[in-house]
């Protein structure tokens, strides 16, 4: 009643992939078993064996294993030496030829293939005749076998029939372990044409006894270097052109190279005379004798160019080229040393011919474009814009002077116009703008470009241009045949010109200071009777409606008094002097002696002796 396990313990295992059956150790509720229990197979077995008297019964050999025949053949490939011949009709040199083919018989399949092998410049499709596969032997659908195959025999495969004539040492080692019993090996033909092609031909010269390999193994990879000059100046455009001239010693060839100098005007062609041997003395020809289109050989050439025609100093010529040469090498120096025994190397000046400057002529403006950049296409075949001043460009970028012009013109119409003039002092240019006034009958707009303005008189070849120093009050600025009055100018370029007083002559600052000045007058003024405006302008006010109801019974034109005193305003400051205000009203009829009128003209008075004509005009309404 004590146990729990009653199965029983497995007798079957595993090892190495393979059930194995054991023993059982315990048995039932895992009891231990002191007997070992024996298999109902081991049981039979011991109940038919009979016992022998000594060593009991003989071991069997195990059966061998099966091997397969892709397995057992992998790789095992018989061969034959063997050829066959092909006719040649169309061919008067031979009749037929031999091709040399080989024969492999696979194994492992019983495949069979033919492979000629490729001969160079054979003219003939060579390579894989048959393709690998089971060859037929005959129309009753055999194929042939390696018992079929042996030295000495014909086989006919498509319709061609090969001669086997060898095999090699392992195709004759498997054939005689089978059984099969070979024939004698046969010597291989050869193609009769490819035989006699191979012959030597017959020469019927005198070897000489100078030996070509000799001087080749001897003096290989040795060149002597000759610096030469030829001397062209006797022709036009001719010069003094430099050479190298390079003598081969393992075949005395000749090469002759051009010296390519940087911007010598030249393609950087390399070889004048490409490495050849070059005739010295000419035999005596024919003049029917074409050679200008036929190689040069020994037949035609009497002594060709050596090593010893060649020297330091000496004049050489070359296809019909003469050449001096006036230079050479160490090595060329050390090889004529010890071949010749010559030791005067001093080599030899080239005077140079010193080139006549040309001066450069520049053709005159022709007014297109900018004078500067027309310029840069005398000077390059590819111009190039002129360089800008990018310091300059940078310190001084959107700072515009600005000007005021009147046009001087014999047309009344004219003179009345008013421009703008704009000064760019990052790049010097000007500009000018007319604005647009309505029904003046003018069209406004741009009236110049931005450009460089230069000043009357300036030459083509010394070109001056309009500064900020040349802009004053008053001057004369002529734009291309058209003449300009500057009349009035920013405050701004008054501010630039003080803050860089160093850079402008003092003229120039002192017109604009007594330009501005009255402007800067009416400015303190103002700032100082700040208090009092209040009071002085409700004074004007009530001072302007007394004049106009005096001044109403007068026939007077007041549109005719504004325009005066417009006119009279050259600088649009809206300031004139008393006098003038006083020798206008007179003028114009207005009644200057009047109580009303000369207390209106003392409140628009600012400063000594300047009235603000603006509020005057107040009591003329047109």
């Amino acid at each position: 009643p004590q146990k729990t396990s009653f199965h029983r313990s497995q007798t079957l295992g595993y090892k190495n992939g393979f059930a194995i059956s054991r023993l059982p150790t315990v048995g039932i509720g895992r009891e231990r078993l002191y007997v070992n229990q024996l298999s109902q197979a081991e049981l039979d077995d011991l109940s038919n064996q009979r016992p022998t008297l000594t060593y009991g019964p003989a071991k069997r050999a195990p059966p061998p294993a099966f091997i397969p025949a892709h397995v057992a053949f992998d790789k095992k490939i018989l061969k034959f030496d063997a050829y066959f011949q092909e006719d040649v009709p169309l061919s008067t040199e031979e009749h037929y030829q031999i091709r040399q083919v080989a024969i492999y018989y696979y194994l492992e399949d019983d495949t069979m293939s033919v492979i000629e092998p490729v001969v160079q410049n054979s003219g003939l499709p060579q390579g894989k005749l048959i393709r690998r596969h089971r060859v037929p032997k005959n129309d009753h659908g055999k194929h042939y076998h390696w018992k079929d195959l042996n030295r000495g025999i014909n086989i006919t495969m498509y319709g061609r029939t090969y001669r086997i004539v060898d095999c090699d040492p392992f195709t004759q080692v498997f054939l005689e372990s089978q059984g099969l019993e070979l024939n004698p090996p046969e010597k291989m033909v050869f193609d009769p044409y490819t035989e006699l092609r191979r012959m030597p031909v017959r020469k019927y010269i005198t070897p000489s006894d100078f030996n070509q390999l000799k001087q080749f193994l001897t003096y290989d990879k040795q060149v002597l270097r000759f610096y030469a000059m030829w001397d062209d100046t006797s022709s036009t455009f001719g010069e003094n052109r430099p050479y190298v001239i390079h003598f081969y010693l393992a075949d005395d060839t000749v090469e002759v190279r051009e010296v390519y100098k940087q911007n010598d005007g030249r393609d950087p062609f390399p070889i004048l005379i490409k490495r050849q041997r070059l005739p010295k003395i000419f035999a005596d020809k024919k003049k029917t004798f074409p050679s200008c289109v036929l190689e040069i050989s020994d037949q035609e050439v009497l002594e060709w160019f050596t090593a010893k025609d060649f020297a330091v100093g000496k004049t050489i010529t070359l296809l019909g080229r003469t050449f001096f040469i006036y230079d050479c090498d160490e090595f060329t120096r050390n090889f004529y040393r010890d071949k010749f025994g010559i030791t005067d190397f001093q080599p030899v000046e080239i005077k140079k011919k010193s080139l006549e400057e040309v001066p450069q002529v520049i053709p005159p403006y022709n007014g297109f474009g900018v004078l500067e950049d027309s310029l840069q296409n005398c000077f390059s075949l590819f111009p190039k814009p002129p360089r800008k001043d990018i310091i300059k460009m940078l310190e001084n970028d959107h700072k515009v002077l600005r000007y005021q012009l009147a046009l001087e013109s014999p047309n009344p119409e004219d003179r009345k116009r008013r421009f703008i003039l704009s000064y760019f002092l990052s790049n010097d240019m000007i500009s000018i703008y007319e604005p647009p006034v309505r029904n003046s009958g003018i069209t406004g707009g741009k009236y110049l470009g931005k450009t460089r303005v230069a000043k009357p008189g300036s030459t083509t070849e010394n070109p001056t241009y309009y500064e900020p120093s040349d802009l004053t009050i008053g001057s004369t600025v002529e734009v291309f045949g058209h003449r300009f009055v500057i009349t009035d100018a920013d405050e701004y370029v008054l501010n630039y010109m003080e803050s860089n007083a160093e850079s402008f002559p003092a003229a120039t600052l002192q017109s604009l200071r007594d330009h501005f000045r009255p402007r800067q007058v009416v400015k303190e003024t103002a700032n100082s009777d700040i208090p009092m405006l209040q009071t002085n302008k409700q004074e004007l006010d009530e001072l302007i409606v007394q004049v106009q109801e005096e001044l109403n019974h007068k026939n007077l034109n007041k549109k005719n008094i504004q325009e005066a005193f417009l006119r009279c305003d050259m600088d649009g400051s809206g300031i004139l002097d008393k006098a003038k205000v006083l020798a206008l009203c007179d003028s114009l009829g207005v009644p200057t002696n009047t109580i009303l009128l000369n207390k209106l003209i003392d409140l628009c008075s600012c400063g000594e002796d300047k009235i603000n004509y603006h509020d005057f005009l107040r009591a003329f309404p047109s």
